[in-house]
């Protein structure tokens, strides 16, 4: 199995924001119990002020902001699109493919933009690439899942490609570009949510295939309405989580050298993708 991917697997369980500072509330409570008193009190007190900082306040929707600014909304400008490409996240693939229903997660914007695309676009090719993200083999994948949606959305099955061996986005890039082998100078758009457009961008880049962004699934108002607090604890802490894990993956795959820069960012105008 890829080290990479079982490493990053594992260490994101562990250095996920929320499970952190449960942990650490749990260790500092061992330690009292064991009379160590000034570390638990310590361990303790910064893991519960965590826990309220990063789940009422609204820190979690600063850190999310520079990622999901990072790639304007796409505009049409009227040029032909030579494909589209959809990458997974979207779906709860072990629920859909157990209740032969579509199952869709908070990011399910992704296949409402694919859909709204496919028409807007009806000579582009369509990709949707997404395998399963699982430590163990075996597991449910989202491109046998997606396809119950795509079908309700209205997508004819004919124009679908889909790749469904990825387990994360260099695998996405990579295995898309193999799979579909677009021509020098297509244009290709990528619709994946919009604190994950830096990543993917990189990873395509990194795979020599250029893509123009097409974000979608916003979790801020807007970069001047970032005060708003949450008023569930779970709320802020699972923003918190899903943008530490881009930032932090930006950074993995930068120093494994999957993305050319550490926080890729649009082409100037003129440039290639």
């Amino acid at each position: 199995m890829d080290s990479f991917f079982t490493v990053s697997k594992v260490g994101w369980l562990l250095a996920a924001p929320s499970n952190l500072l449960v942990f650490g509330i749990v260790v500092g409570l061992l330690l009292r119990v064991a009379d160590v008193r000034r570390p638990a009190i310590a361990l303790t007190g910064l893991s519960v002020l965590g826990v309220l900082v990063f789940g009422f306040s609204p820190a979690a929707n600063y850190l999310a902001s520079p990622l999901e600014e990072r790639f304007p909304p796409f505009q049409d400008d009227g040029k032909p699109v030579a494909g589209i490409i959809l990458l997974g996240g979207a779906e709860v693939p072990d629920v859909a493919l157990a209740r032969g229903v579509p199952a869709l997660n908070d990011a399910a914007e992704r296949m409402v933009a694919f859909a709204a695309l496919a028409r807007r676009y009806p000579e582009a090719r369509l990709v949707f690439s997404g395998g399963s993200a699982a430590l163990e083999p075996g597991e449910a994948v989202e491109a046998d899942a997606v396809r119950l949606t795509l079908v309700d959305l209205g997508i004819d099955m004919q124009r679908m490609i889909f790749e469904r061996r990825s387990r994360n986005t260099a695998e996405n890039a990579a295995f898309t570009r193999q799979l579909v082998d677009p021509a020098p100078g297509s244009r290709w758009l990528l619709v994946t949510s919009a604190f994950h457009m830096p990543r993917a961008v990189g990873c395509f880049r990194g795979a020599d295939f250029p893509v123009e962004a097409y974000p979608v699934d916003y979790r801020t108002v807007s970069p001047r309405a970032l005060d708003g607090g949450f008023t569930r604890v779970a709320q802020g802490l699972d923003l918190t989580d899903l943008v530490a894990k881009e930032w932090l993956g930006l950074l993995a795959y930068y120093l494994s050298g999957r993305i050319p820069a550490l926080f890729p960012a649009p082409n100037p105008v003129g440039a290639a993708s």
